[in-house]
């Protein structure tokens, strides 16, 4: 058994080790009373808080601990007095020597019975940028529950796993407008593949896109079906890879649903198989009778006088008239897929040319050029200007030039268009002049509407018709 001597000596030199490991370790030692004063902080202080150790010892620690977090501080330490077998960690803000906050974590512990410490040590290290990176990983996270749950097309997310057949993709979350047009919920495949999801044959066809997003690396965009319910089929998706370390770990998908428009469009193609079928039926069938019948009458014409002739050459080349502008109608529908600059004074020079104006004039009052297509717009103009002619004087004045930023006008100074029956002559069938085919100024409407541009009938400056077309961008 040792001396008292002895003993002491070794508990001195114990005392001086605890002190140097204290001093030396990177965290920030405290030690306060049961009362919260401070006792002892180790040198640290200076390099985590800015402190001389001296500036410390003897004052209460709460008063450099923030106000919102005093409360909880004092809970720890709390705890930690009523019962000195437990520890406590605790995050607080601790005012720094310059005035600012730093975060400390401190881990609370009762070592009042200790030989060497007596009262609360703490030991603490400084979070700072920790919780930094925590509050704007929170503001990411709340961005993203805010977008996932306020966006109107449908996001879904894969994990995209390796396993021994390769890649293995895996829903994770969809978003609540997915889970609304779907029906679909991420309970119900939170951890499935596709194939688990909507079956062998739909769910390899989906995960033939999500390959392809991981080939590439980059975003793909494509239409898929996928009939979850009768008006939600279609849909158009952009599917996103997200890559870690060159690895792509997950896939984010936006998908929008398309089905009424996919409807709408094969709706169109019908109709318009259905016109093709119709113009063919009348370029044809009726067309080639008609042309032999208006060759017969002209030959008894020059062989025979009767009173019938006359009106059946006019029936004739009514009839002439009708196929055409019927074929005209049935083709010029469609979208205009390709445009080409246009100039508007070579574009009304030309199709003047080439209706009968007899004494009409022209006046082109500005000069500009626009997209469009020549060939069908020819057929606008012409029908305008042959319109002004047939319903005006002999000597009407017919105008073109543009209005706002970006508007065309044709305008005459005849007799003009009704208030009333400005809509009605857009229509086909109608026509205010006898012997007309009615089919006039649907063709300028049709055409109009296939360039995505907007006509209106109007007065002209002069009181006579005036149409404006307003060019869409």
């Amino acid at each position: 058994m040792e001396d008292s001597a002895t003993s002491g000596k070794g508990d001195e030199h114990e005392s001086d080790w605890y002190q140097t490991l204290v001093e030396e370790v990177n965290d920030l030692a405290t030690v306060v009373d049961s009362d919260g004063t401070i006792t002892y902080v180790s040198p640290a202080v200076t390099r985590i808080l800015g402190y001389d150790p001296d500036e410390l010892i003897g004052h209460e620690g709460y008063e450099f601990v923030h106000p919102d977090d005093q409360e909880r501080n004092a809970d720890a330490m709390e705890s930690v007095l009523s019962n000195p077998s437990k520890s406590e960690t605790v995050e607080v803000r601790f005012r720094h020597a310059d005035g600012s906050w730093r975060w400390i974590e401190a881990t609370i512990r009762n070592r009042h019975d200790d030989d060497i410490i007596d009262g609360i040590l703490l030991s603490s290290r400084d979070i700072t940028e920790r919780k930094q990176y925590e509050l704007e990983a929170q503001k990411l996270a709340d961005e993203y529950e805010a977008l996932l749950g306020n966006v109107e097309d449908a996001i879904f997310l894969l994990n995209v796993e390796d396993d021994d057949d390769g890649v293995r993709f895996e829903f994770e979350r969809l978003s609540p407008s997915y889970e609304r047009q779907t029906g679909i919920t991420t309970e119900e495949v939170q951890g499935k593949t596709p194939r688990e999801v909507f079956g062998e044959e739909q769910g390899t066809e989906l995960i033939a896109n999500y390959h392809r997003c991981v080939q590439a690396g980059e975003p793909i965009s494509y239409e898929e079906e996928l009939p979850v319910s009768e008006g939600a089929r279609f849909w158009q998706t952009k599917l996103a890879p997200v890559v870690n370390d060159g690895e792509t770990t997950r896939l984010v998908g936006v998908t929008r649903n398309v089905t009424e428009r996919v409807e709408r469009e094969r709706r169109l193609r019908q109709q318009n198989e259905r016109l093709d079928e119709f113009a063919s039926v009348i370029s044809h069938d009726l067309r080639n009778p008609l042309n032999v019948a208006q060759g017969r009458a002209a030959l008894l014409a020059e062989q025979a006088e009767s009173e019938h002739l006359d009106p059946l050459l006019q029936a004739l080349d009514r009839m002439e008239a009708i196929v055409e502008d019927t074929l005209t109608l049935a083709r010029q529908g469609e979208t205009i897929d390709k445009t080409e600059s246009i100039s508007l004074t070579d574009l009304v020079g030309k199709c003047w040319a080439t209706v009968d104006t007899e004494n009409a004039t022209i006046e082109i009052v500005d000069k500009m050029t626009f997209q469009g297509d020549p060939d069908r717009l020819q057929h606008v103009f012409e029908n305008l200007f042959r319109n002004a002619v047939e319903h005006g004087r002999s000597d009407v004045t017919v105008r073109v030039g543009r209005y706002g930023e970006r508007g065309i006008y044709v305008e005459d100074d005849g007799p003009g268009i009704p208030a009333d029956k400005r809509d009605d002559v857009l229509e086909p069938g109608h026509s205010s002049r006898r012997g007309g085919t009615g089919f006039g100024l649907t063709i300028v409407k049709r055409i109009v509407e296939a360039h995505g541009w907007e006509l209106s009938v109007t007065e002209g400056t002069d009181g006579g018709a005036r149409f404006e077309f307003d060019i869409v961008a």
